[in-house]
C-alpha cells in the first residue's frame, strides 16, 4: 500500500486515482474501511468517500442486529 501519506495532504489528479485503485483492491481482498484508513493515515470519511466515488460495492455492517433473532 502507498505509505502513509500526511493528514490533510490534498490529493488530486493521478494521485487520488493510484490511492483509489490501491484501496478498492486492499477493501476487495476483505480489508475494513478502517483498517485501510489506518495504513494510509486517512480518515475513515475520507476512505469511504473515496470507495464510494469508485463506484465500490460496499460491505453491509456486521455484527448484531437490533431485533429479534430469526427463527429458523
Amino acid at each position: 500500500m502507498t505509505e502513509t501519506i500526511k493528514r490533510g495532504t490534498r490529493l488530486s489528479g493521478a494521485e487520488r486515482e493510484q490511492l483509489a485503485d490501491e484501496l478498492s483492491k486492499g477493501y476487495a481482498e476483505g480489508k475494513s474501511i478502517r483498517a485501510l484508513a489506518e495504513e494510509t493515515g486517512r480518515s475513515y470519511g475520507f476512505v469511504h468517500r473515496l470507495l464510494s466515488e469508485n463506484d465500490v460495492t460496499l460491505r453491509s455492517r456486521g455484527g448484531a442486529t437490533r431485533g429479534k433473532a430469526r427463527q429458523g
